[in-house]
């Protein structure tokens, strides 16, 4: 079977579209056609991957502001599922963010979404582009 799934999505910058689109990730995963190993976790971890994303864009981003638009493109290949949020915040240096300190008394909250992205994901880049940022993550489907 031949996996070829493109979809490309605007929301507004809201919380409230989050369950939406974490829906709409486990059902494309559903549809995958890749090894059973892979296929057990991908719905749940599509899912993950792209409520942080988008909770990042929000926050950070567009500081919860529904005039601002987060475009989310989903594109499976037979090899690789590739996720992008675009949006149009001041951007952040991804390789500055900190690893959270795992401590006794919990896990601090900056860079737990990145920590979170960079364990499901086999790659995360976040980049410039046309007057606003990509947030892309890969993962090898083979």
């Amino acid at each position: 079977m031949k996996n070829d799934i493109d979809i490309d999505i605007t929301i507004p910058s809201h919380t409230r579209h989050l369950r939406m689109i974490s829906m709409l990730g486990e059902k494309v995963a559903q549809e995958i056609d890749c090894p059973e190993d892979i296929r057990e976790t991908l719905p749940c971890q599509l899912a993950v991957v792209l409520t942080e994303g988008l909770v990042n864009a929000i926050k950070h981003a567009s500081s919860n502001d529904p005039d601002n638009d987060i475009h989310v493109r989903i594109n499976v290949s037979n090899k690789n599922l590739v996720v992008k949020i675009y949006d149009n915040g001041i951007g952040f240096d991804l390789e500055s963010v900190p690893t959270p300190c795992f401590t006794s008394g919990g896990m601090e909250e900056k860079g737990r979404g990145i920590f979170i992205l960079r364990s499901l994901m086999d790659t995360v880049k976040y980049t410039r582009s046309d007057g606003g940022n990509v947030l892309e993550m890969r993962k090898k489907l083979a």
